[in-house]
């Protein structure tokens, strides 16, 4: 069984994190992202208990499924609720990214990359399971013109960018094009698959 290299994109909210990632999977890598994990997670029964029985029957939708928006609305005005909520989900996520690396490694023909869209890799501590980073950054004007979620709440608890593209193998500053994204895209695998 060969693992294929796994590499970790990560960034601040608006960065471009889901750009990079389906630019990795059109130049051949697979790829998976933390957020499919966690929408797939909170349709399990055990995980949607301990979230209903933590945040109240508020957080379900008329249709019996969680609703992403209450859980925000209640996680993002409550830091312990917030707290609580990922330390549920955090070890979920990365054991099912770890199952599914696995996975790969024992097809046929495996992929000889696999990346994983990681929104909080280094605030989860997570950075340890990958071989590679990238960080992709842009200026914080144009992550608010690319996201509705309200940045200042939000990443006041994170890692400082500095700090993550000091930490990170390769890092992308995506003020340009979908052109340029992919080019750099190129140039990483081509460095990861010689």
């Amino acid at each position: 069984m060969s693992r294929p290299l796994a590499v970790a994109i990560t960034g601040g909210i608006g960065a471009g994190k889901s750009e990079t990632l389906a630019a990795f999977r059109r130049h051949g890598a697979a790829t998976v992202s933390s957020d499919e994990i966690v929408h797939e997670l909170l349709r399990h029964d055990e995980v949607k208990g301990a979230i209903v029985e933590r945040l109240g029957n508020g957080v379900v939708g008329p249709d019996g499924e969680l609703d992403r928006g209450a859980i925000g609305t209640v996680v993002f005005n409550d830091r312990d609720a917030l707290d609580w909520l990922e330390s549920l989900l955090h070890p979920l996520v990365s054991a099912e990214y770890l199952r599914w690396r696995d996975e790969l490694g024992r097809l046929p023909n495996a992929p000889r990359v696999s990346v994983t869209e990681v929104p909080l890799l280094y605030e989860a501590g997570t950075d340890s399971h990958f071989d590679k980073v990238v960080v992709v950054t842009a200026p914080r004007k144009l992550r608010q013109a690319r996201s509705s979620a309200a940045l200042d709440e939000r990443e006041q608890r994170l890692l400082d960018e500095r700090e993550k593209v000091a930490r990170a193998d390769y890092a992308y500053v995506n003020t340009g094009t979908l052109d340029e994204l992919d080019a750099f895209v190129v140039s990483v695998m081509g460095d990861l698959e010689p």
